[in-house]
């Protein structure tokens, strides 16, 4: 049987929260444990539910999803976080990830995708959809491309590793696939990150794809 992935939803609309109750409840290994309609009350929420992923609205009362991202680090609080929002602008994509968020899904994203995103999440990896990344990208050349894509740079270890991040995998699944310890993968997720400039994991991954190191293509969801 596998593992429950233990979720909490935050929205400030109440309908919107039924319906992802709703679709979540479909599958057999999600358990809703809590609903939040504001900032405030998602990270009381996660301090007193612990849940593994909480997925959280940007545009929300008593702290939007920036300010809760922030709050939720300041206390130390561990949920993994995927942004659910109708907001696609690069700004706002660019200010969630930085803030701590591994994943960024639009409203009215298939449910498949929905599902996939929590999956890989909650097992420790990021997650763009291909729009949200296209965006994300584009805020990246903005900022310029020589400074993002220092392609020379990579050693083939870094590719490797590179690679099976882009697939969503965790330092532990990483390190099996490579044969090393996963300490040697957190040595050279971190050279990737000060390589390709990156604030965290997700970014290393749009930065990658943006210099043509990485090929961002949907994943095929999971039988369930």
């Amino acid at each position: 049987m596998s593992e429950l992935i233990r979720i909490l939803v935050a929205d400030d609309h109440p309908i919107v929260r039924d319906g992802l109750v709703a679709v979540l409840a479909t599958q057999g290994d999600f358990a809703v444990v809590g609903e939040a309609g504001s900032g405030a009350e998602a990270v009381r929420q996660v301090a007193a539910l612990a849940p593994d992923v909480l997925l959280l609205d940007l545009a929300m009362p008593d702290g939007d999803g920036a300010e809760t991202l922030r709050w939720l680090q300041e206390q130390g609080l561990r949920a993994r976080v995927i942004v659910f929002t109708a907001f696609d602008t690069d700004e706002r994509i660019l200010t969630a990830l930085r803030a701590g968020a591994q994943g960024y899904l639009l409203k009215g994203a298939p449910r498949e995708e929905i599902f996939n995103a929590i999956r890989t999440v909650h097992a420790g990896g990021s997650l763009l959809t291909p729009v949200v990344a296209s965006r994300l990208l584009r805020h990246v050349s903005g900022a310029g491309a020589a400074q993002a894509s220092p392609t020379a740079a990579l050693t083939p270890r870094e590719r490797q590793t590179l690679e099976l991040l882009g697939h969503g995998l965790q330092n532990k699944e990483i390190a099996a696939r490579l044969g090393v310890r996963e300490r040697t993968v957190k040595f050279h997720i971190a050279a990737l990150m000060r390589k390709l400039h990156a604030g965290n994991r997700t970014e290393v991954v749009a930065r990658a794809t943006q210099g043509g190191l990485l090929s961002l293509a949907p994943q095929e969801p999971q039988e369930r």
